[in-house]
């Protein structure tokens, strides 16, 4: 059965764009059709994290009716799919966000798992979305104003009758000055799905314009991502198995494997 998980967090640049798109591949990973729908159409970054910032047919033109949606599906080198929407402008003053609710069953025939990132915030674009969605996954950092609005946004979801499936606290350092995971839980009232440390890289991934589960895939934020992605799929994952072995570091470090 196709679902619908939509991407969401209570403000911006708590990392919501990067878990889309390393949970879209992390499911791709387990062999699973997977489409990352980049729905955050003021602000759309999942084309410019996968190196596909300006496409021939995008999300605008689907909402515009000038192309079906199945044309402005492009499918990465990893067999991760993605449909980017337009860095203009102008096209943005085209559309009515609230038009993305009336393509839910047809975004539905494309792919197993479709994952839209939605706009931060409470706003009606980032409502459309959300109220599309089968199951809701709510992005946010271990700091009290993150955790604050990723609160609005539950509620929020849960009025709208939305099924929450968990938290992602992403920029993870584990220090003294963060919240602990208990209190998280206790506040948000909701399950924790993985934590995924602030890692070098990340970053390095987003230099190479692809997915941390791509460039780096036994590394620690690519098997934090893996280990959600496996309770989505409600499969078995072994992170310690899947890490980077002693004997493989030094190759790699020796440039005598990738």
């Amino acid at each position: 059965m196709t679902k619908i998980i939509v991407i969401t967090s209570g403000k911006g640049g708590v990392g919501k764009t990067t878990t889309a798109i390393n949970l879209g591949a992390a499911i791709n990973y387990f062999g699973k059709d997977v489409l990352v729908i980049d729905a955050n159409l003021s602000t759309p970054n999942v084309g410019l994290f996968l190196n596909s910032p300006e496409v021939p047919i995008d999300l605008n033109r689907v909402l515009k009716g000038k192309a079906e949606p199945f044309e402005a599906v492009y499918e990465h080198e990893s067999g991760l799919k993605v449909m980017p929407s337009s860095l203009s402008i102008k096209e943005l003053r085209k559309i009515k966000p609230d038009k993305i609710k009336e393509f839910k069953n047809e975004f539905k025939k494309l792919s197993d798992y479709i994952i839209m990132d939605s706009a931060a915030g409470l706003g009606q674009e980032a409502i459309s979305v959300i109220e599309m969605a089968d199951e809701i996954i709510v992005v946010t950092n271990p700091e009290l104003p993150a955790i604050t609005d990723a609160l609005k946004t539950i509620k929020l979801a849960e009025e709208l009758g939305k099924k929450v499936l968990g938290v992602v606290m992403t920029r993870v350092k584990k220090d003294d000055l963060e919240m602990q995971p208990s209190t998280v839980k206790e506040m948000l009232e909701s399950q924790i799905m993985g934590m995924v440390p602030e890692h070098k890289e990340i970053r390095k991934a987003q230099h190479l314009k692809d997915a941390v589960v791509h460039t780096h895939p036994k590394g620690l934020p690519a098997r934090a991502y893996k280990e959600i992605a496996a309770k989505i799929l409600e499969i078995d994952y072994d992170s310690e198995k899947d890490k980077e072995k002693v004997v493989e570091k030094i190759l790699r470090i020796l440039g005598m494997r990738s």
